[in-house]
């Protein structure tokens, strides 16, 4: 009874606070933060067209809202180039159809247009155009966050180093980041110490990395598009990934990163087209589809590299690492390992597609009757030795492969596939160009290298 009681007036005081919110009209003329101040839980203030000068603190339950008009030019709110744009300093706040400029480049402050770090929860921020030079979303320490379809640019006239992170979530969970597009900021989502959260169909472009994970744990990378990077994906110190059905186009570095990422799932991703640009080309810096580093016990599967310089490198004690299904297509270096242990990368009678593999299929079963193995001794005393690149033709070299093939014994331990698969999984997707692909990111097929050179 008495529960029935309780649950009746907690009802009715839903209610009552329901009624009692008021709908806040403002005008430029008006002062706004002595508004926001006079405001009560629930409460929502919609800002009419026109320029908001100033650092503004959002200390209720509150939706703060650009209006819906006519004119294009919208709400736009002004810091003057200092300080945080909008500081949330309570729960359940929706920040929404703002345009805001301006606000401060001091990374150190962690100057941002919207900024939060209180522990907070039931945070909606979308529809907002941010056009600045520090960071766009600061969010620490808070859960249950929706950050949707918002526009973040940064300011290309600073370095990359000195720009501010598009979104950045610093010990968070059960945070959504979904439709947004981030570009010329310096990375465009960056996760640290954060768990159980999902970024799904976000747009990251001319950034150093699109997505850079830290630290972080049990998340999910689903469907975004990042392109024009050093590095599309930088996955660093985390576990239990679910990386699944992204994009990378474009990238001069990485199309994917992985260093030390344990126990989680790289799957049914595109990487194409990651070559290092002519002028910042030296010894060792070759642009590379998959970078594996001191990662183990994860699975790739179901992954297009295609036209980068080395389609997939592992080091440093990468092993343990189930590698099947993927298509590895036009790659002048299709593995680079550098390991003293064997791999073999089918699972269940599948491989993966080699677009170099030279044997045959005489059972019509799709699988290749010869192991395909992509690298030998030779491969391996290059990556030891560069220099060692000018002899490649040369009939000692020659002698010494054919030695290799004639004595297996004396070959050193690498990458098996012995069920290399004769077709494409993604046979559509091969057929396609990088212009194809790349036409809903604006990227001209001329940036597209030629693998023979």
């Amino acid at each position: 009874m008495m529960r029935n009681i309780l649950l009746y007036l907690m009802l009715t005081m839903a209610v009552i606070n329901t009624a009692m919110a008021q709908v806040w009209q403002v005008s430029p003329q008006d002062n706004l933060q002595s508004i926001l101040d006079n405001t009560n839980d629930g409460d929502t203030v919609i800002l009419s067209n026109g320029n908001y000068f100033g650092n503004f603190t959002v200390n209720q339950a509150i939706t703060l809202r650009g209006c819906d008009c006519d004119n294009s030019s919208g709400a736009i709110i002004d810091a003057q180039g200092k300080g945080h744009a909008i500081q949330l300093f309570s729960s359940n706040i929706s920040v929404e159809n703002l345009t805001i400029i301006n606000w401060g480049d001091d990374l150190t402050e962690q100057n941002s247009a919207i900024y939060s770090d209180k522990k907070a929860d039931h945070i909606l921020i979308q529809n907002n155009q941010l056009h600045g030079s520090g960071f766009g979303i600061w969010l620490q320490r808070a859960e249950h966050i929706k950050v949707l379809n918002n526009t973040i640019v940064g300011n290309p006239k600073l370095r990359s180093a000195d720009r501010g992170n598009g979104i950045q979530l610093s010990g968070v969970k059960h945070v959504e980041v979904r439709g947004n597009n981030v570009s010329k900021t310096r990375d465009g989502l960056y996760i640290i110490s954060s768990q159980q959260n999902v970024l799904d169909g976000n747009t990251m472009h001319d950034l150093r990395y699109g997505i850079h994970y830290m630290y972080s744990h049990s998340n999910k990378v689903l469907n975004n598009l990042a392109y024009n990077t050093r590095a599309g994906y930088a996955l660093m110190s985390s576990k239990h990934l679910t990386v699944t059905a992204n994009t990378s186009n474009n990238s001069e570095d990485y199309g994917f990163l992985m260093n030390f990422i344990t126990s989680s799932t790289i799957s049914d991703n595109v990487i194409e087209n990651v070559w290092t640009k002519p002028e910042n080309k030296v010894l060792g810096r070759d642009g590379k589809g998959l970078f594996v580093y001191n990662s183990a016990y994860n699975t790739i599967t179901g992954n297009v590299i295609n036209t980068a310089e080395i389609g997939i490198h592992l080091t440093a004690g990468s092993e343990n690492t189930q590698v099947y299904g993927n298509s590895f297509i036009n790659n002048p270096t299709q593995v680079k390992y550098v390991s003293n242990k064997k791999q073999e990368w089918s699972k269940d009678g599948k491989g993966n597609y080699w677009s170099n593999y030279l044997g045959w299929d005489m059972d019509n079963d799709f699988v290749g009757d010869v192991i395909f193995e992509p690298n030998d001794g030779i491969d391996k005393l290059v990556w030891q030795y560069p220099e060692m690149k000018m002899l490649m033709d040369s009939p000692a070299v020659l002698i010494l492969r054919w030695v290799q093939r004639q004595f297996p014994v004396l070959k050193p331990p690498g990458v098996k596939d012995s069920y290399p698969l004769m077709q494409s999984p993604h046979h559509n997707l091969e057929e396609m160009t990088v212009a194809t692909i790349s036409s809903s990111a604006g990227i001209s097929s001329s940036t597209k290298p030629d693998a023979q050179h």
